[in-house]
């Protein structure tokens, strides 16, 4: 079933993502995992690319499994910055052999080394070339309730994503955030400019400190004051951080609920009890 069609229905909505493993020998305990997050019967499941392309196989894998074994539709993202067109397009066409209808475009991060293959600047680009390949893919993209890190201003920001949508994009999921005032701006700027595309709020549970070092890193998110005194006051209590960070998590998707915004998309890290939970608290609200 294609993501645009569940989002047509108009009702909140969970979905969930999982990553493939980098080796193979990883693969099954991975793959585990990912049918214990599926048996909650989410509405969809993202499986993410490995930077360069380097989980691809497993990607393509994973995502044919859950649609297959579990009836979960499946989003299978698609870097391209590091990718050759004729790359792209053997990507492509083995999703298509297996039965994937749902594509998220991604730019991908620039490798350490700053090597990429000049092929693909944009996620448009890409964008682009899936449309050409099959019109009836069902493509989403990223975006940044805060601003792309690399973009000098959010207004730049903003009309890079309105680019990306004009040229084909069905649905735009977010970067993590943990201000809802923030996503609720973004939104308001992005409705202000004409664009009625879904906007699907991704959530990351933070169930560890180091985990926050590497988001903050990476998505540049703002941490409200009532969320770092979560890390100020449990960092040394692993057990206690976890279900602090599940039930921050928990409270912006029922404030996220509350305000009509459907879309819901928790970033699991792998973890099933973590998808559970919030599946559990929110369960009388979806």
């Amino acid at each position: 079933m294609k993501i645009r069609e569940v989002l047509a229905e108009k009702r909140p909505t969970l979905s969930f993502e999982v990553f493939p493993p980098k080796k193979e020998e990883q693969f099954a305990s991975v793959e585990g995992a990912a049918m214990e997050i599926a048996a909650l019967r989410p509405d969809f499941m993202s499986v993410t690319y490995g930077a360069g392309g380097g989980t691809s196989r497993y990607t393509a894998q994973l995502s044919a499994d859950l649609q297959q074994q579990c009836g979960v539709p499946a989003l299978a993202h698609l870097t391209c910055v590091t990718s050759t067109r004729d790359r792209v397009r053997e990507v492509l066409k083995d999703l298509k052999e297996k039965g994937i209808e749902n594509v998220l475009a991604l730019r991908g991060d620039i490798p350490e080394d700053g090597k990429t293959e000049n092929e693909y600047r944009y996620a448009a680009e890409l964008v682009r070339e899936i449309r050409a390949f099959d019109e009836t893919i069902c493509i989403g993209a990223a975006c940044y309730p805060e601003g792309h890190v690399e973009s000098a201003s959010q207004t730049e920001d903003l009309k890079h994503l309105k680019e990306k949508i004009d040229v084909g994009v069905d649905f735009v999921t977010t970067q993590m955030f943990f201000d809802n005032n923030r996503f609720f701006h973004f939104l308001y700027r992005l409705r202000d400019m004409g664009v009625t595309t879904p906007v699907i709020a991704g959530i990351m549970p933070i169930t560890n400190v180091s985990m926050m070092k590497r988001v903050r890193s990476l998505s540049g998110a703002t941490l409200p004051r009532r969320f770092t005194s979560l890390l100020d006051r449990f960092a040394d209590k692993p057990a206690a951080m976890e279900q602090a960070g599940i039930l921050y998590a928990t409270e912006q998707i029922v404030d996220l609920i509350a305000n009509d915004v459907n879309g819901i998309h928790i970033y699991t890290m792998n973890k099933p009890h973590v998808a559970k939970r919030i599946q559990e608290e929110i369960s009388l609200l979806l």
